[in-house]
Parts: structure tokens; C-alpha cells; sequence
């Protein structure tokens, strides 16, 4: 039983080097495109645009997250920032789920809701998510501007032509991925708030 509980730690523990060795990686790569997906998003903001944020299963919790800390708040004090989940209403999704089919229920809110200007955000760890994918197709038809995070081999996602921004983790491991998904998440927002409050 020792023994068991011994393979178990020693799990946990290699899950979490793992994750530290996967954010020093990161940290040599992300810190430009970070920095460039705030920079968007803030012109897009200023402008009187919106973001609109899309995913699956883990990866729609983190758009619901993103979503919710530039409507309230995330380190800083400001204004409400225009962002919307597209994950959030089940009415719509199961609509459009319905009646035109599961790969269209990010797509067909792009286009009723976004704009020429707008940002989408656009999070699929596998990189192959036939909605998400769909969702960037709409943007770029709204002259949209898309910032997609991506996981494994970056998948159809990462090679999209719509993409101005990609933030790929080159891991196989979906866990890990949306670990570091969240991350970016937060310190794009945390620039934006910089850059919201007279940071740059």
C-alpha cells in the first residue's frame, strides 16, 4: 500500500515539473504574442469594438473566464470591457445545434453578433475543433481579428490564414495544455488592464 501511495506523490509531482518545465518553454516564446494579442484587443475596445470568445468543454469554461474578467474587472480598477462568451447561452446553442448542426454554433453567433474591428478569441487545445474552426472562417468574412490558442501540433487552427495571433503549446497532453491556455488568458488580461489604464 506504501508503495502505491509512493507511485501516486510521485505522479503529482512529475505532473507539476511538467507544467513548470512547459512555462519555461512558454516563457521564451509567448511574451511578444501576449503582449500583441492585448495591444488588438485594446485598439479593437477603443474603437467601440467587442471580443468574442469560443470553445469546447474545458476550453468554453476558459472563454466563460476570459469573458468575465474584461466585463468586471481582473487586477485593476476600470470600466466594464465589451466581451461576450459565445458558449454562454444554451437557448442559442441548442438552436443553432439543432437546426443547422453542432459545427455552426460559434459560427452563426459571429456573424449575428460581430463586427468589422471585433476580436475573436478563438480557444480549441487540439486545434481541430470543427466549431471553433468555423468561428474563425465567419471572423475573417467580418474582417475580423483572430487570436487562436492552440495545443498539440497547433492542428487546421494554428495554420488558419485569419489568425494574427497564435498561442500554441506544443504539448500533447490536454491537461497541460488548457493549464497553459488559462495562463495566457490571464496575463492578456493583465496587459489589458495595463494598457486600459495608461500603461502604453
Amino acid at each position: 500500500m506504501l508503495g502505491a501511495q509512493e507511485d501516486e506523490l510521485q505522479a503529482i509531482a512529475e505532473a507539476l515539473r511538467e507544467g513548470a518545465r512547459l512555462r519555461e518553454h512558454l516563457a521564451e516564446q509567448w511574451p511578444e504574442a501576449i503582449a500583441k494579442a492585448a495591444r488588438i484587443i485594446v485598439e479593437s475596445l477603443r474603437a467601440g469594438g467587442k471580443v468574442l470568445a469560443c470553445g469546447n468543454g474545458g476550453s468554453a469554461a476558459d472563454a466563460l473566464h476570459f469573458a468575465g474578467e474584461l466585463v468586471n474587472r481582473f487586477e485593476r480598477e476600470r470600466e466594464g470591457l465589451a466581451a461576450v462568451a459565445l458558449v454562454a447561452d444554451a437557448s442559442v446553442l441548442t438552436s443553432i445545434g439543432n437546426d443547422m448542426g453542432f459545427e455552426k454554433v460559434f459560427a452563426r453567433q459571429v456573424q449575428a453578433l460581430g463586427r468589422a474591428g471585433d476580436v475573436l478569441v478563438a480557444i480549441s487545445s487540439s486545434g481541430m475543433s470543427a466549431n471553433v474552426i468555423a468561428a474563425v472562417d465567419a471572423a475573417a468574412e467580418q474582417n475580423m481579428a483572430v487570436v487562436a490558442l492552440t495545443g498539440k501540433d497547433g492542428g487546421r487552427l494554428a495554420a488558419h490564414p485569419a489568425v494574427r495571433v497564435l498561442l500554441h503549446v506544443p504539448h500533447a497532453s490536454t491537461p497541460r495544455v488548457q493549464e497553459m491556455h488559462i495562463t495566457a488568458l490571464h496575463l492578456i488580461c493583465a496587459e489589458v488592464d495595463r494598457l486600459w489604464t495608461g500603461g502604453g
